[in-house]
């Protein structure tokens, strides 16, 4: 029902408890946790040695300005160069797309990191904490680079996680930072933002990550925390069975449920299969909110973890990648470059 964060590099003796607490699923791994590939293997290796091969870990590797791991690992473009380009030549901004995917989820794999929380599929129209992240504006061009970018992760052995639903893009507000707005009905909803969803969705993406973005056309509730816009909406009307995943409680906007237990139990009542809880000082309470309820489904879960992996030499001396990563680092001008 979790995924939590670790304080460092390697893993506390204190955090050995949480990875085989109860309702603990996986870790969400950060900067602050990354120093070099080598390192990240050891922790990854570590997680699991303690918590089980079932532990899932993950990380948001989105490229642009939100790229985790960066020494070592090809320093990826952000989403929105490749909605620019489809702008002159949609035909390579798809082919783009897709490498961007693969070489991305390639690597984490290949360093032992079941899935990246991407990609960011709202819409490029002015939100304070999407910005680059986002491909477009067009709802259309979006949900068509979305199609792309959930076949590279495929090929490359990894799960897709579409966020942030049912659209984070239209509303100015950082949700980090402040409660988030839309007043839009939901039928605007429907033709605009949640294309991508939709389009994601037939390509086959195992997983939706939900905003804490509040829509009182539909409901007072944010979105993570109401029935209606992930059991009416999401399971119902779209017809969705993978995994529905929370943003992190720690976030301003999730205050509107309460403290940490209220936020965990509220996501998970109106239907999320894991809650992030990526900063320590909140596991513990997320872990005790937890503690009298089933574990989610195995199957949801199971489709998260990463498929078999090449190993990072075996990665490394494929003459494909080289020209996926000449293409796609030529996005970040004079900042692109393949660290292997």
């Amino acid at each position: 029902m979790l995924m939590i964060g670790l304080a460092g590099t390697t893993l506390a003796p204190s955090e050995h408890a949480w990875l085989t607490a109860h309702g603990v699923s996986g870790v969400v791994l950060f900067s602050r946790n990354f120093a070099s590939r080598d390192q990240l293997m050891a922790l990854v290796d570590a997680i699991r040695e303690v918590g089980g091969e079932h532990m899932l870990i993950a990380v948001d590797q989105e490229g642009g300005p939100v790229q985790r791991f960066r020494d070592g690992f090809t320093r990826l473009p952000p989403l929105s160069a490749i909605g620019a380009l489809y702008e002159q030549d949609a035909d390579n901004a798809i082919r783009l797309a897709e490498e961007h995917a693969w070489v991305m989820s390639s690597e984490l794999r290949a360093s032992g990191v079941d899935f990246s929380f991407a990609p960011v599929v709202d819409l490029a129209r002015g939100n304070a904490a999407i910005g680059p992240r986002a491909f477009h504006a067009d709802p259309a061009v979006t949900a068509e680079l979305t199609q792309a970018y959930v076949r590279g992760m495929h090929l490359g052995g990894m799960a897709a996680v579409l966020k942030h639903f049912p659209g984070h893009g239209s509303v100015a507000v950082d949700t980090h930072k402040a409660a988030a707005i839309d007043p839009r009905p939901l039928d605007e909803v429907r033709r605009n933002d949640l294309l991508p969803f939709v389009e994601g969705m037939a390509a086959h993406a195992e997983a939706v990550m939900v905003a804490h973005v509040i829509y009182p056309e539909v409901d007072a509730q944010p979105a993570g925390f109401s029935r209606r816009w992930i059991g009416d909406v999401l399971r119902g009307e779209l017809g969705f069975n993978g995994t529905v995943i929370s943003d992190d409680i720690s976030m301003a906007a999730a205050g509107a449920a309460g403290g940490v237990a209220a936020r965990v139990s509220a996501h998970l009542d109106a239907g999320c299969d894991l809650v992030l809880a990526c900063f320590p000082d909140v596991v513990d309470e997320a872990i005790a909110a937890v503690r009298d309820r089933p574990a989610s489904s195995p199957e949801r879960l199971g489709a998260l973890r990463g498929n078999v992996a090449s190993t990072w030499e075996g990665l490394t001396d494929n003459p494909q990648r080289d020209r996926f990563i000449a293409r796609i680092t030529a996005l970040n001008g004079a900042e692109g470059s393949n660290p292997a």
